[in-house]
């Protein structure tokens, strides 16, 4: 078990720092979501999560639909996440990168762009803190206090309602939910527990509404439905992707676009599958994310997407 946690952490880690180095002004988000996605399958791991790519005030839970024409510009705060599952056992990292782009200093003054370079210090900042915190007997509310006290000295906010997970075989979120604030959660951690701590920090206030779209599902439950295409695509889903999150994109090799999308609507009011908001921050704020996945010891933890 352990061994599969280290191996996909691996996995991520080059991934994610390979694909950063392809952030720029211009890049089409599909071509860096397509990137990770392949690399992962090349890696011989599997995907854990459809590669998120959210872009300022968006946080979190943006992937590319089918034939996605947004691109990324220069001062963009880019989210990448990313995860990989190795024999079941996954590994998930996120990082922000400030996109680089001409004249920048034209098109953003100073106070801002050292502000952006601050919030993406502040998330660094804040899971730093949290992972130095990490032990066997640690409750869980000290994770977030050690995360809020690292976010607030650079006079920033974490969100609140956004949290880190543990992780289990086959389970992206396994019950745990690791806060970002002193939310007083005396629930402690355990030894060989994995975790996904992600400090979020902006300079709004700290909260994520759901925004339109959807483009990232789980799946549910099994249930009955008239349509004939709506009941295949609910059998193709539990059958490929009954344990982790699937992208609609990756349905469209298999099912016509727009019959598709009436399918995944029926089923998602039904709740038969899960559908993931992009999460946006409340006041219109820009966003930064760090994440990495870590082992629970003793006195410790092991970091495995270093």
């Amino acid at each position: 078990m352990i061994d599969s946690y280290i191996k996909a952490g691996k996995i991520v880690s080059k991934i994610r720092k390979d694909a950063s180095k392809m952030i720029k002004e211009g890049l089409p988000v599909i071509d860096l979501v397509e990137f990770v996605e392949g690399e992962i399958i090349k890696s011989g791991a599997g995907i854990a999560f459809p590669c998120n790519v959210s872009i300022n005030e968006v946080a979190a839970h943006y992937t590319s639909p089918l034939n996605d024409e947004t691109l990324i510009y220069g001062g963009d705060l880019v989210k990448l996440d990313l995860g990989a599952e190795v024999d079941g056992y996954i590994a998930d990292s996120a990082i922000t990168v400030l996109a680089p782009g001409k004249n920048l200093d034209e098109r953003f003054d100073d106070d801002t762009l050292n502000l952006n370079q601050e919030i993406i210090e502040a998330s660094a900042a804040g899971l730093e803190a949290a992972i130095s915190t990490v032990r066997a007997g640690v409750e869980i509310g000290k994770i977030g206090a050690a995360v809020e006290e690292a976010i607030n000295e650079y006079e920033l906010n974490p969100i609140a309602n956004l949290t880190g997970h543990s992780l289990e075989y086959n389970n992206l979120h396994a019950g745990l939910s690791i806060p970002n604030i002193n939310n007083h959660d005396t629930t402690i951690l355990e030894e060989e527990q994995a975790i996904a701590i992600e400090p979020f920090a902006t300079n709004g206030v700290g909260w994520v509404n759901d925004s339109p779209g959807t483009y990232i599902y789980s799946y549910l439950a099994d249930k009955p439905f008239r349509m004939k295409n709506t009941q295949k695509t609910l059998n193709y889903i539990k059958k490929n992707y009954r344990f982790l999150p699937f992208s609609g994109r990756w349905l469209t090799e298999e099912f016509n676009e727009h019959r598709l999308h009436t399918s995944l609507k029926q089923l998602s009011e039904a709740m038969a599958i899960y559908p993931y908001h992009p999460l946006k921050e409340k006041t219109g704020c820009w966003v930064s994310q760090k994440e990495h996945t870590v082992i629970v010891e003793k006195e410790g933890c092991t970091i495995t997407t270093l």
